[in-house]
């Protein structure tokens, strides 16, 4: 069985756990520079805020009502950090799909006690980081998105909610669920599906592999397996466009060097920048993992992942290069030999679609329009020439890191000036 663990309204959970005052208002968190809504608590939602809602446009009765926050990405990844380290108290091998979502798998645990384990997981997660959680626990991982689903929108599973294969409940959930609204099946491939009159994931999960196989990809066809139970997928395969992309590979050999992994992760880094311009999208923020081999009981055991927030959300790889740089930096860790390191692009958003700032200058037009012609001409240089034509060196440090975010809360877990302060008497 495998679990997804997701922390609910992640931003705004994470803002509220140190400040419980926020609880039960309406809570919006505010992307890089203030300009839209990326997080929205329960509360702003039924006031009908939506998401990526621009800021300005919110009528003033919403401003007054609501808590508007700037992303406080260096909290929201320290948090996911720590959610990460209790998810693995309660097993050894736990894969994290975002900087709110985790996979837990429970290969060999008594089938019969795992809704108990994962109910005190999820109590451990809230009691030692302030996050609530919702588990959804199947035997794949697309079932277990969808059972993590039917904890949000069904109180009565109280954050727990289980799905076999081939039970009623699961039929009956396929059978109302559009094949659309399955994880890894893009919006084109739901809209080919139903002109073949597959429309919902019953439909999809009854089709002939093969056939879906050959008309389709061998994705769609181990997303058809994965709603029969089998587990045919691995992570790297399922991550949707336009909301992450994570790039990442085990080390041929186990290595305690810090160059090793500087290079590891600027590959990644370059690969993950061309993979987000291939699709038309930037990026928020850079998150930077690394681990050693958890099967290697006789070594020290360390893993740990960092989030750097970009200056603006961009596809530039030096820009993308400098920030995986730093993220490995803070929790690089001499006398650890690490066996594999990724770097995740967070918070993507339709470069076509990207917020003007009203404090813009013409000189950040031309800067990024200079650094979109550089991007695209290297692109094609590697993509006529053969990958790695031209290539970047170790990126180039410098100090821009500092945002426009007036409404940041304290980086309280990792930042010496910003701890919690409590008063007594």
């Amino acid at each position: 069985m495998i679990a997804l663990v997701d922390g609910d309204s992640f931003y705004v959970s994470c803002e509220r756990a140190f400040d419980p005052h926020l609880e039960g208002l309406p809570v919006g968190v505010l992307s890089n520079n203030d300009g839209c809504v990326v997080a929205r608590s329960r509360e702003l939602k039924a006031l009908g805020v939506a998401m990526g809602a621009p800021l300005h446009q919110l009528p003033p009765a919403i401003r007054r009502q609501a808590v508007l926050l700037s992303s406080n990405y260096a909290l929201y990844g320290d948090v996911s950090r720590r959610m990460n380290q209790v998810l693995a108290e309660f097993s050894p091998a736990v894969e994290l799909y975002s900087i709110d979502e985790s996979f837990v798998h429970f290969s060999g645990f008594d089938p019969g006690a795992l809704e108990a384990h994962c109910q005190r997981l999820r109590e451990t997660v809230r009691r030692w980081t302030g996050i609530p959680a919702g588990v959804g626990l199947a035997p794949t991982r697309v079932l277990a998105k969808l059972a993590n689903r039917l904890t949000k929108r069904e109180p009565a599973y109280e954050g727990v909610c289980r799905l076999e294969a081939d039970s009623d409940a699961t039929r009956r959930l396929l059978e109302r669920l559009p094949v659309a609204e399955l994880w890894g099946v893009a919006r084109r491939t739901a809209e080919r599906l139903q002109l073949m009159g597959i429309e919902t994931a019953w439909q999809l999960r009854q089709a002939d592999p093969k056939w879906i196989r050959g008309a389709f990809s061998v994705v769609l066809e181990r997303i058809v397996w994965e709603l029969r139970g089998h587990p045919s997928i691995e992570l790297e395969n399922m991550l949707q466009p336009r909301q992450r992309i994570l790039v990442s590979r085990s080390f041929g050999r186990l290595s305690d060097a810090l160059a090793d992994l500087q290079a590891a992760t600027r590959q990644h880094a370059t690969r993950a920048a061309e993979k987000l311009r291939r699709q038309g999208s930037l990026a928020r923020a850079v998150l930077v993992f690394v681990r050693t081999n958890p099967h290697r009981l006789q070594d020290a055991q360390y893993a740990n992942s960092h989030v750097v927030a970009l200056p603006e959300p961009c596809n530039d790889t030096p820009t993308i290069l400098a920030a995986a740089r730093r993220a490995l930096a803070a929790i690089f860790l001499e006398g650890h030999r690490y066996q594999k390191c990724g770097v995740m692009l967070l918070d993507l958003v339709d470069a076509e679609r990207r917020q003007l700032s009203l404090l813009e200058e013409p000189a950040d037009a031309r800067r990024r329009d200079r650094s979109r012609r550089l991007m695209a001409a290297l692109d094609h240089l590697n993509r006529e020439m053969g990958r790695d034509t031209v290539r970047f060196g170790l990126p180039h440090q410098d100090n821009a890191w500092a945002l426009r975010c007036q409404r940041r809360t304290q980086r309280y877990t990792t930042c010496w000036k910003e701890l919690v302060t409590v008063k007594t008497g």
